[in-house]
């Protein structure tokens, strides 16, 4: 997959004065547009399911659980005359516990800085509320600068007569340009989002090629895959102290791919309860990453899961800046 850091002309060959005049008549359609989006909300209001719909794609993990993304996902959503790249962000949080949190708050409004439009996702199960401070967290002073829309998810779990009041009080409550209700869950009003985006971002060439769907690498993606495993196989605090990285990762032609993943605990009680008795839990968390990163890679792999405590790496900046929190994924 491409990086940020492989700039296309480091992949370019030498062409020669043929090979040259044939890119000239290469026809250039002036109505292709091309932007960056930025998708902000609270935890769990369905930001990663919203991106994941557009973009055809898992990218981002889903659990029922709050503030499960923590890197800003980029996922990329191209069609011939288009080409969307979302920023999923990390829900947008009051309260900051660890350094990890300021640091994710900190790439929210980094994601940003190129953003042509902001998606605002809320939940319409709950009440109205005001979006200036997830605004003003996400995007700061360029809130009064960038089309908005305000995207009311979940619509499917509530009655249509609710819908309108709440539709009729974003509009009215809140400075944004428009509000479109969807679920995100079945794609419905998904469409009605791309439309939106696209009637703002500007003319111009694709910044990617059009046949992926994120600069990240596979290794990170695998990472996510068990990170999510976590979250939904244990409770409470346990998923929110686990760091996992990619050790190894292995390609080998005439076998399975050999890949080493560690997940970071805090504490050794953290470790006794994600090993299980007798090794059971980790066998089955390995089971079912392994089984989800087989689909995702479209190949069979060997997966090997280790266990390792770092005392409180939630706090720790250089660890953080080496997991990938200071703004880049880390080959690791």
């Amino acid at each position: 997959m491409l990086s940020l850091s492989d700039k296309p002309e480091r992949n370019m060959v030498l062409l020669d004065d043929y090979e040259m005049e044939e890119l000239d008549f290469v026809p250039i359609d002036p109505n292709h547009r091309s932007g960056y989006v930025v998708v902000l909300g609270k935890p769990n209001v369905g930001k990663s399911t919203l991106s994941n719909q557009m973009v055809g794609q898992k990218l981002s993990i889903v659990t029922d659980k709050p503030q499960t993304t923590r890197h800003r996902i980029l996922g990329i959503c191209s069609g011939a005359d288009y080409q969307m790249i979302l920023y999923d962000t990390p829900g947008v949080i009051e309260k900051k516990m660890h350094k990890l949190d300021t640091m994710m708050m900190k790439n929210v409004r980094s994601a940003s800085i190129n953003a042509d439009c902001v998606l605002v996702v809320v939940d319409a199960c709950k009440p109205p509320q005001k979006i200036d401070e997830v605004l003003e967290e996400g995007v700061g002073d360029l809130r009064d600068k960038l089309p908005t829309l305000l995207v009311l998810n979940k619509k499917d779990l509530i009655k249509p007569g609710e819908i309108a009041k709440k539709l009729e009080w974003y509009e009215k409550f809140t400075n944004v340009d428009e509000v479109i209700p969807v679920s995100a869950k079945y794609g419905h009003g998904v469409d009605d989002v791309k439309e939106w985006i696209l009637s703002k971002l500007p003319c111009g060439p694709a910044y990617y090629p059009k046949d992926i769907a994120s600069e990240h690498p596979e290794r990170f993606f695998v990472a996510e895959i068990v990170r999510e495993k976590i979250f939904m196989q244990y409770r409470d605090e346990v998923p929110y102290a686990c760091q996992v990285n990619v050790v190894s990762y292995k390609t080998r032609p005439n076998a399975k791919d050999f890949i080493q993943v560690e997940i970071v605990v805090e504490k050794n009680s953290q470790k006794i309860i994600l090993i299980g008795k007798e090794g059971k839990a980790l066998k089955l968390l390995a089971t079912a990453a392994r089984l989800d990163i087989e689909d995702f890679l479209q190949k069979k792999v060997f997966l090997e899961v280790e266990v390792k405590v770092k005392e409180n790496w939630r706090q720790n900046e250089g660890l953080l800046k080496h997991y990938g929190y200071g703004g880049q994924i880390q080959a690791l």
